[in-house]
């Protein structure tokens, strides 16, 4: 296991350690009032821009088994403006983000959440490859073993566009900062996630495509911190950074279940949402 993954793990596991172990010592005493109403529940929606490490991604199908070493990509944001971002029947085509949480007090929450991500193979990179291709019909046959080897798009179009989805349980605490006003308050996040990776990945390979539809293709783990600003107890504009691990180990490219890629890596995520607190009592 890499080195950057193995520490982030780690710090994930003792953030929410540390997180559980307080929420079961903690008492109503201890409580700073952050603006969240202990019983309530939460909404938020908003956008995200994410940030990808280099990834090793490992295709097998009929006729070809091969590894791309160290294989650039970025994620594809919508150009900025009141269409999409604002369109009702458009908002769902940028990077976005939506969760539905519950306040257990006024530090800690638990929710449920979709991060909508897109990740797109830079093209025209030159990345080692190892393994074979035969009986393709193209330049590309052969054996290869650590060869540079140009992506270009007669070769290979890899993206996970509709998209990087992130389905997902999180731990939350929030902690009062500071108050402008009586009903404006700054609080600062801190949480962690783990969940499951339902990705639509378009695929196109020595020409010939390979679409897929959703599929559960592997699982993630982040942690995050950010900042909350709460405005009369009920609205709230959120920010935060959250690091994340990736891993997809069965990847579907096309109908033929005999062909397949997998690959693992590490994110960065900034998103910044627009929330609403309410009660479902009277």
């Amino acid at each position: 296991m890499p080195k950057h993954i193995f520490l982030f793990l780690l710090v994930a596991f003792l953030s929410c350690f540390s997180l559980s172990t307080e929420l079961i010592a903690l008492n109503k005493n201890e409580i700073k009032q952050t603006g969240f109403n202990k019983g309530s529940f939460f909404f938020y929606w908003g956008y995200n821009r994410a940030y990808y490490s280099y990834s090793n991604i490992h295709f097998r199908g009929e006729g070809y088994d091969f590894t791309l070493s160290h294989v650039k990509a970025k994620d594809r944001p919508s150009k900025v403006g009141a269409t999409p971002y604002l369109n009702i029947e458009q908002i769902t085509i940028p990077q976005y983000n939506y969760r539905l949480g519950y306040n257990i007090n006024s530090r800690y929450s638990i929710s449920f959440g979709f991060d909508h991500m897109k990740y797109v193979m830079n093209q025209n990179q030159t990345v080692n490859v190892d393994g074979f291709i035969k009986d393709s019909k193209t330049t590309y046959d052969g054996v290869y073993r650590h060869t540079p080897l140009e992506l270009k798009k007669d070769f290979l179009e890899f993206e996970h566009t509709d998209g990087l989805n992130y389905l997902n349980f999180e731990l939350t605490r929030k902690d009062k900062l500071l108050s402008f006003h009586k009903n404006i308050q700054l609080n600062s996040v801190l949480g962690g996630s783990i969940g499951g990776m339902f990705p639509r990945t378009r695929t196109i390979l020595m020409q010939k495509n390979l679409n897929d539809e959703w599929h559960f293709s592997g699982v993630g783990v982040t942690g995050n911190l950010g900042l909350n600003t709460m405005f009369f107890k009920r609205i709230f504009l959120q920010s935060t950074v959250k690091l994340g691990y990736i891993n997809l180990p069965s990847i579907v490219v096309s109908s033929n279940k005999n062909e397949k890629a997998d690959q693992h890596f590490s994110f960065l995520q900034v998103n910044v949402v627009l929330g609403y607190q309410f009660n479902l009592k009277r």
